[in-house]
């Protein structure tokens, strides 16, 4: 059933393969020992007067329970069939509410603040913007630190625009001392000494704020709002972004989308190409869920041309290198020493001062010198312009490219993104030539399900062999998989309950439920088998009161093992349940389904698995009470 975990690649099959060969692993170790070991310390330990099963209170006890409604699903097979295809068919509400996404979030303790700004924006506006919105994410008292960078980094590997700021907000650590906002329940109105028992317990009526609510703020129950860091730090013409810091970097890499969705028009033509990105963001921004929608500017920037005149410079005796010397050390400014200070060095770098070049008629006057030692103001030699042009110059797969990045909250991302596919199809003309791609973090949902949806299927196909080998009946390998729809009625519930979308996580706990349920659908079927080849070989299986003893034998006497089988899964896994800290969202939604699933078909193969097999095995038995040992049992009148 692990199959389809080794399958997965990237970040995804860097974080479940490791669990999937632990339990590979440890299975194998169990298998081994199983067969050698544990034979062995059964003769030497299990000794003396074994008492039994009926002198354990709780096993009576566990009995008392079960029989009652043992008896009148025997009672009622065909109606216990119906209600169970009905459980089944209700999961179809469940299903069709849950979302999809590639990870749920995972919480790496610090924020990653990353608008972005029009190209043209200046380095003193720049500058600005950085200051002002550090001093206002400082301000909230869960931020412990904040460090900012905009622009380019002397590093070949971040071609970061202008453009695009990168702030990292360090939090506090210990989420006790984060403000706590009241949480409401059903009994939140009743008298205090009432409702003490259950806010000292498991509903406290406060709780410390969470990563998204320190974000995007939140409103009490009593309806006071609380803006979050988006709302402080909201300036027109800047879109925002609150990515994890790790999350982003491997995001970028890949992708080159630092958003969770990110929409590539290709084209030929950067004019054409930032119309579409324009349209394409107005329609996106329609959408519920999105926080903000940004389309990168292919042609936003602005640009100092200098335009030499070769005639005028002529006449000067000026060569084309003896004015963009000038240019270039008085304007852009030029490295002319390296100052040493032990094993530090500084380059020396020389250029007017600003008030002398921060504007094009300033620049006019910046003098150039001829051989003969006069001074020509540069505005004599060459015409200076400012021009509009691309900030930078995208392209994939030999295409030009233009980003548009989206943000979104509360949505899931895979129906974000068919919704928002939809209404890019149907409202954006494309012309002849251009095309839509999408990216981000949908690119590796894509993926990951293109791989399930091949890997899947040929596990499942492998389970029914192996498990026909081992039964040799395909009715038993038949009754043993309908384990797996009935745990996935529990799951699929359980998941709604919570509130989780379906991603990746969810699904490997699905995966592992699949082999959990092919391995007590068969313990099942076994004690029910083993009982009724016991009285056949007894010759105690005349007519189908005796079959009703054999199965109530086998079924409701040997709820103890069935009860220490489905007991140690559950206790091995809820205390993941409410696991906390860092990588506790993936946790949670990997136990999720397994506990939702377990539960609901322990109980399900208790009740259903006795009425197949009732079912299937009453042929050719008579009705007639001729046998005894349906008074020994208690058994009921069968159904006819």
């Amino acid at each position: 059933s692990f199959l389809p975990i080794f399958v997965l690649g990237e970040q995804s099959g860097r974080l479940f393969q490791p669990l999937a060969l632990t339990k590979t692993f440890a299975i194998a170790a169990g298998a081994i020992l199983g067969i050698t070991i544990v034979p062995v310390l059964m003769v030497l330990l299990i000794r003396g007067k074994i008492p039994t099963e009926d002198r354990n209170p709780l096993n009576r006890w566990s009995q008392r329970i079960y029989e009652p409604a043992f008896w009148w699903c025997m009672r009622h097979p065909f109606s216990t069939l119906v209600i169970t295809v009905l459980l089944g068919a209700s999961t179809l509400y469940p299903i069709s509410k849950l979302g999809s996404e590639f990870m749920p979030p995972l919480d790496e303790g610090d924020l990653l603040y990353m608008p972005t700004v029009d190209p043209s924006v200046s380095v003193t506006k720049a500058k600005e913007l950085l200051q002002q919105t550090n001093k206002l994410i400082a301000t909230f008292p869960e931020v412990k630190s904040v460090h900012g960078k905009i622009g380019r980094a002397e590093s070949a590997t971040d071609p970061a625009p202008l453009s695009m700021i990168e702030t990292v907000v360090q939090l506090e650590t210990d989420r006790e001392k984060w403000r706590t906002r009241p949480v409401g329940y059903f009994f939140s109105d009743w008298p205090g000494w009432l409702k003490w028992p259950m806010t000292a317990t498991f509903w406290p009526e406060s709780r410390p704020i969470n990563i998204q609510e320190l974000k995007f703020g939140w409103t009490d129950p009593d309806g006071t709002q609380h803006p979050g860091l988006n709302t402080a730090v909201s300036f027109p013409g800047m879109a925002n972004a609150w990515p994890f810091p790790i999350e982003n970097r491997i995001n970028m890499l890949s992708t080159g989308i630092k958003t969770p969705v990110g929409i590539k028009v290709m084209g030929p033509n950067l004019d054409e190409l930032s119309r579409l990105a324009e349209e394409a963001a107005s329609i996106v921004r329609t959408i519920p869920g999105t926080l903000s929608a940004y389309p990168e500017r292919t042609t936003g920037g602005f640009y100092l041309d200098f335009d030499i005149d070769r005639e005028a410079i002529a006449r000067f005796g000026l060569t084309v290198g003896d004015v963009q010397d000038v240019i270039q050390t008085a304007i852009g400014g030029m490295n002319v020493t390296t100052m040493v200070d032990g094993p530090a060095r500084y380059p020396l770098n020389i250029r007017y001062a600003r008030e002398l070049r921060d504007d094009p008629e300033s620049l006019k006057q910046v003098l150039v010198r001829t051989q003969g030692g006069a001074q020509i103001p540069l505005g004599q030699l060459a015409r200076i312009t400012v021009n509009p042009g691309p900030p930078m110059i995208r392209s994939e797969n030999a295409e030009l490219a233009a980003f548009v990045f989206v943000d979104i909250a509360g949505r899931d991302l895979g129906g974000y993104v068919n919704e928002a596919k939809a209404a890019i199809a149907q409202q954006l003309k494309l012309p002849p030539g251009y095309h839509v791609e999408w990216s981000g973090q949908f690119e590796y949902l894509q993926e990951a399900n293109r791989r399930l949806s091949i890997v899947v299927p040929i596990t499942l196909v492998l389970i029914l062999l192996l498990l026909y080998i081992s039964n040799g009946s395909w009715f038993r390998v038949a009754v043993i998989m309908l384990a797996v729809p009935f745990s996935l009625i529990g799951a699929f519930w359980f998941m709604w309950l919570l509130d989780y979308n379906m991603s990746l996580a969810v699904w490997v706990g699905i995966i592992a439920l699949l082999g959990v349920d092919a391995e007590t659908g068969q313990v099942m079927l076994l004690y029910l088998d083993t009982t009724y080849d016991k009285y056949v070989k007894a010759g105690r299986m005349r007519n189908r009161y005796d079959l009703l003893a054999a199965i109530h034998e086998g079924a409701v006497k040997r709820i103890r093992p069935k009860t220490m089988t489905v007991a140690t899964d559950m206790i091995g896994l809820l205390p993941l349940l409410w696991a906390t800290g860092t990588g506790a969202d993936v946790t949670r939604r990997l136990v999720a389904p397994l506990i939702g699933g377990i539960a609901v078909r322990f109980v399900m193969e208790l009740l259903v698995y006795p009425v197949l097999f009732y079912l299937v095995r009453r042929r050719g038995l008579g009705a007639t009470p001729e046998s005894s040992s349906k008074v020994a049992a208690g058994v009921p009148q069968p159904i006819a």
